[in-house]
């Protein structure tokens, strides 16, 4: 398999990047990882904070916006996921942004000049459910047709912000498979929900999904802009997966928490999207990333993700 090696312009050097979702949690660590690495970067948002205001479901604001602007490199890492998605209407927003927000962005990076788009993807684009103890790789059948309407909206959005991503005119397309978020900005949203004893959570019965630190997170994405192969997908996780209440346990011993309710899986049932989640398996390989953009993470499982958030507090 061959490497970027073929394509060195996109290696090391500092380019200018306009960042979509630049003052979201994931976007202010990609901001950061850039900047240390040379990289000029401009955000693109809705908020204040933002360098270009616009809504991404805008696709006039957008171009607009960007009037005038030129960059090497364009990232869509938007969602319009405060905190965790609990119903299925938690995510409607955010399958429209990988869709419709794509597209816009799309046009946008044609628009400045730019070379290279990079996506934010999610391991779960895989498909929910059982997946066995076999890791995924970047090979296997990703956006599978969902099991009813409301699972085929959210993999469609996943399906379809890669299809766009790899296909797009004059752009080299690279898509990065993110696990589940944790850590500095993410996971102390948990905490005075756990302090409270608001977080219920089921026994994980060998379920088990996919997390990384928003740091390694972030430093993925300055690999991808540098080094990631244009029409490639790369799956971004730790080396342990974790069950969504085996999670929430680590956090609790490490911050000296309340423990969260145990409940039985059913009664998550009304939480659609979260019962979803944390009656899946799935477990992914992280070979590819090692192999061909040189990252590999930090902190292998959580517990020292978690460690190191304590310790910087």
């Amino acid at each position: 398999m061959t490497t970027n090696q073929s394509n060195p312009s996109s290696q090391n050097q500092s380019q200018s990047i306009l960042l979509a979702g630049a003052s979201g949690v994931l976007g202010r660590h990609i901001m950061h990882a850039l900047t240390e690495a040379g990289h000029k970067v401009t955000g693109l948002g809705r908020g204040r904070d933002n360098d270009v205001r616009a809504d991404l479901l805008d696709r006039e604001a957008v171009l607009r916006a960007v009037d005038g602007h030129s960059f090497d490199t364009v990232i869509h890492a938007v969602t319009a996921l405060s905190k965790p998605p609990l119903r299925h209407r938690d995510m409607y927003t955010t399958d429209a942004l990988r869709i419709e927000g794509t597209a816009h962005l799309i046009e946008a990076a044609q628009a400045t000049g730019a070379r290279r788009f990079v996506a934010e993807s999610m391991v779960f684009g895989y498909g929910y459910g059982d997946h066995g103890d076999r890791e995924l790789t970047e090979d296997d059948p990703f956006g599978p047709p969902g099991t009813n309407p409301e699972f085929e909206r959210h993999l469609a959005g996943m399906r379809t912000k890669e299809r766009l991503t790899f296909e797009a005119a004059g752009l080299e397309g690279v898509a990065l498979r993110y696990g589940a978020f944790y850590g500095p900005g993410g996971t102390e949203n948990l905490m005075p929900m756990l302090r409270k004893r608001q977080l219920p959570a089921p026994a994980d019965h060998g379920h088990v999904v996919p997390w990384v630190e928003l740091t390694d997170a972030a430093r993925a994405m300055v690999a991808a802009v540098e080094h990631g192969r244009p029409g490639q997908a790369y799956n971004i996780a730790d080396r342990t997966p974790f069950g969504f209440r085996a999670h929430l346990l680590a956090v609790a011993e490490e911050f000296g928490l309340p423990k969260p309710l145990p409940v039985p899986l059913w009664m998550m049932r009304p939480m659609a999207y979260a019962h979803a989640i944390m009656a899946s398996t799935l477990r992914v390989s992280i070979a590819k990333a090692e192999r061909e953009l040189g990252w590999a993470p930090v902190y292998p499982s959580a517990r020292e993700g978690l460690a190191a958030l304590r310790a910087a507090a």
